[in-house]
């Protein structure tokens, strides 16, 4: 039996930029269960910027599809309605746009990954020569995020309605006061009147989401079947635990109730999303590049090798947390505890493969930055230069056994082109260290001779041993 509503969607307010598992598996629920809790029209319409898939996959089941959350004890399952439908911005830009001026929304929320905002991670400024940012800025149907966002905020401003509030759940540090600079920037090469109205009129406030989401994938698909006995071709799978937490800066106060639900609303989010990029997405992408080297195909299959647990307590205890400064009424060593507890749920097969996508840009905030700020405190970093070298090894696209590597980055090419026009480990390095995008260049300069050091020690022992050696 196919999923299908028996009861009318709920009105549209919110459009979402991005709709893949983790906001279906996390913020979707949270919206969901605001509503139920006090009401409110909150259904969320989803985008897709680049292929149909999950439209075609939602479309026959009205928006309908089913959350499996996984336990230690087991699996549970749901059924989510908050989403009314899916479209597809490649296949009818317009659609999109007139969705997104629509009075009746007054949320645009995000979920794109790093790569999705077209800017230099290194230095957080937009990105001109981006070939969807080239486009979107002298074609009035974008391509990007950053486009759409501009380009209906426009509409809106010109029809002399609000704004909407922009809403990211990406991982990236100071997530909304990124993505206002991205859109400020953006907007003022096409109209700086436009520019000076977003920067009055509109809100980005900045967001700290956590839950883990492993990969969908077709045995998932076949479980739900059995578990449900409904036909669901969209399902998500995800730990029992979450977090959002959200800067309470909102267009006239316009949202849900998630406070009634759990969120944390607060008025300021830095010392939240620091921690959790650093503590949790940091130590995720180490173990991701070493574990995968090592020839570990998940997380909790990574640390339930003792050497592998014992690095990523090293690294919480002794590197990450004394560059952190905690939110009020947190315990950083008892968070580090509750990580490593989630990340050894046998329930979750959250693939290290998966995790190192797109490392190019999620390195300067997982793991560069604490990286300099221990430099600055005369700290050393061993755990986490290790973790740099793993990655400049896994996107040259061998592993340790000589196994092609499926390396999955917006920078693939040129990465492994350094890797083929480099005859010395000391010139690879300092080619990758030169990728002004990733490295900062003072940082570059005092990482150079560790980062090798590090390298060779891969090469000659492999990961397991050298971290072996190290802890």
């Amino acid at each position: 039996m196919t999923l299908r509503r028996t009861e009318p969607a709920p009105a549209i307010g919110i459009v979402h930029l991005g709709l893949g598992a983790f906001f279906r598996a996390h913020g979707a629920i949270y919206i969901e269960e605001a509503m139920a809790a006090s009401g409110g029209d909150w259904g969320i319409l989803g985008v897709s910027l680049q292929r149909p898939d999950i439209r075609d996959a939602l479309q026959p089941q009205d928006g309908l599809y089913t959350a499996l959350e996984l336990g230690p004890q087991g699996e549970t399952a749901r059924i989510v309605t908050s989403v009314t439908g899916v479209l597809v911005a490649p296949e009818n830009p317009q659609a999109v746009l007139d969705a997104m001026a629509d009075p009746g929304v007054r949320i645009v929320s995000l979920t794109v990954t790093e790569k999705g905002y077209c800017h230099e991670p290194a230095t957080g400024r937009l990105d001109a020569s981006h070939p969807d940012i080239t486009h979107d800025l002298t074609n009035p149907l974008p391509r990007s995020a950053i486009g759409f966002l501009v380009r209906a905020l426009d509409r809106r401003r010109l029809a002399g309605l609000p704004p909407f509030t922009v809403l990211t759940c990406d991982n990236l540090p100071g997530n909304g006061h990124l993505l206002r600079g991205l859109a400020l920037d953006f907007a003022c090469r096409v109209d700086p009147v436009l520019a000076r109205w977003i920067e009055a009129e509109v809100r980005f406030p900045a967001t700290m989401v956590d839950r883990i989401v492993p990969a969908t994938t077709p045995e998932v698909i076949a479980r739900v079947a059995t578990l449900t006995g409904l036909a669901d071709r969209a399902p998500v799978q995800h730990e029992p635990f979450r977090q959002w937490v959200v800067e309470d800066s909102f267009v006239d106060g316009h949202r849900p109730d998630l406070a009634a639900v759990g969120v944390e609303l607060v008025a300021d989010v830095t010392a939240h999303e620091n921690m959790k990029l650093r503590m949790l997405n940091g130590t995720h992408s180490a173990l991701a590049y070493l574990g995968y080297l090592a020839g570990h195909e998940t997380i909790a299959d990574t640390v339930a090798d003792p050497v592998f647990a014992r690095i990523v307590s090293n690294l919480w205890t002794r590197e990450i947390i004394p560059a952190i400064t905690a939110p009020t009424g947190v315990n950083l060593h008892s968070y580090a505890d509750r990580l490593l507890e989630r990340y050894r749920n046998p329930g979750i097969r959250h693939r290290t493969w998966q995790i190192a996508m797109d490392g190019s840009q999620k390195l300067p905030q997982r793991i560069l930055g604490t990286l300099a700020e221990n430099l600055v405190a005369g700290r050393e970093s061993p755990g986490l230069i290790l973790a740099v070298a793993a990655w400049m090894r896994y996107v040259g696209g061998l592993d340790e056994r000589g196994q092609p590597i499926d390396v999955r980055d917006p920078m693939s090419a040129r990465l492994r082109a350094a890797h083929a026009s480099h005859d010395t480990l000391e010139g690879l390095v300092a080619a990758l260290l030169g990728f002004r995008e990733i490295f900062p260049e003072a940082l570059s300069h005092a990482l150079a001779p560790k980062i090798t050091t590090a390298y060779k020690a891969l090469i000659s022992k492999g990961a397991r041993r050298t971290i072996e050696e190290l802890t």
